[in-house]
């Protein structure tokens, strides 16, 4: 009865979170302050991964999502000494086995997965030894879900996954995986798009997202160009803040949305006090001219720090190109995958009084 009734307050605060009144877009233009940071690399001991796109911490254990995989796609490490203790999520086409990884969470005691592929959710549990993880079971989504790219486990029976058919921004889907609600709306300025063009529209507009049930958070940033949004599911409010290099932009090709501005943020993760959110900000052209003259980099250079409300704090610039984050606010430690380095896991300590 408790997560029926969470599930109705959730329904209503983000369809209130659409009503005109409640809605709020705003700009920023720079952060008030810039703080450059140096990072250590931690020695892994391993040679495991091809490109550690995510990392995930819960008390004493660390996992790392390896995107492309070769035999594995997750490998959970001892925190905070990560020494390895086991892979799973095995790649491959047979039952219980796995042809991608979008996405890890914790939630409660076990790790869901996300993979696309398959349109499936799969929960890992801990072994009673605490070193290995093994699968549990996994949820079929909805066919009316159309290629789920990311999620969040909004409590244990519901999850929230972006919409990318255009008709809205959110699914609302059940332990079972069926769709219960399509929420929200996607906060652009391009009416032809919105009137002729919502998939395209939709596809340019990809998300990463990151929920915080403490402060009832919802935090949504866009892959290309540099849009956060912002839905406060306690006091049924979406802010919607547009950076220097404004919204996705796209052209139409055979009914797909190509994006033609620039890489924008590959990962954010709403804590207790603030928003942190990976940001790349490289054109296409630019990475079109490094890559004819051998340079290949991937992955963001800054750590963008945002208040609740979306109000810029703070822009780190780091001696890495990351992809993914962990961020320990406790002990003022963040975590990051770079997917450049054969040791991929860099360790920063932010000024203290950041995190406070």
């Amino acid at each position: 009865m408790r997560n029926l009734i969470g599930l109705f307050f959730l329904s209503v605060a983000l369809a209130a979170c659409t009503s005109a009144p409640r809605n709020e877009v705003l700009s920023y233009t720079d952060f008030p302050r810039t703080l450059e940071l140096k990072g250590r690399t931690l020695p892994l001991d391993t040679a495991l991964f091809r490109y550690p796109f995510r990392i995930r911490v819960q008390g004493d254990r660390a996992v790392v999502l390896d995107l492309h995989g070769e035999d594995c796609f997750c490998h959970a490490f001892s925190y905070p000494a990560f020494c390895p203790l086991s892979s799973f999520g095995r790649r491959g086409e047979a039952p219980g086995e796995q042809l991608s990884a979008e996405n890890v969470r914790w939630s409660g005691d076990g790790l869901w997965i996300l993979d696309s592929n398959k349109s499936e959710l799969i929960r890992f549990g801990c072994a009673l030894s605490g070193d290995s993880l093994s699968r549990q079971e996994s949820v079929n989504l909805d066919k009316d879900i159309l290629r789920a790219l990311d999620f969040v486990a909004m409590d244990d029976s519901t999850f929230i996954i972006p919409d990318y058919s255009g008709d809205s921004r959110f699914c609302l889907v059940n332990r079972q995986g069926s769709l219960l609600h399509k929420l929200g709306g996607i906060p652009s300025s391009n009416e032809d798009a919105l009137k002729n063009a919502r998939p395209a529209l939709a596809q340019a507009w990809r998300s990463f997202i990151d929920y915080n049930s403490r402060n009832g958070v919802l935090a949504a940033v866009t892959q290309f160009g540099e849009v956060l949004e912002i839905y406060h599911l306690k006091d049924s409010t979406r802010t919607v803040y547009i950076g220097p290099h404004g919204e996705p932009e796209f052209k139409i090709s055979q009914g797909y949305g190509i994006p033609t501005s620039i890489m924008g943020f590959s990962d954010v993760q709403v804590t207790d006090s603030a928003i942190y959110a990976v940001f790349h900000g490289r054109s296409f052209k630019e990475m079109a001219q490094n890559a004819r003259q051998g340079i290949h980099v991937d992955g963001g250079q800054y750590i963008y720090v945002f208040s609740l409300k979306g109000e810029p704090l703070c822009s780190y610039v780091l001696d890495h190109f990351v992809n993914g984050i962990s961020v320990d606010e406790q002990q003022g430690i963040i975590l990051a995958t770079d997917v450049n380095k054969d040791e991929p896991v860099i360790e920063y300590r932010p000024l203290h009084r950041l995190f406070r």
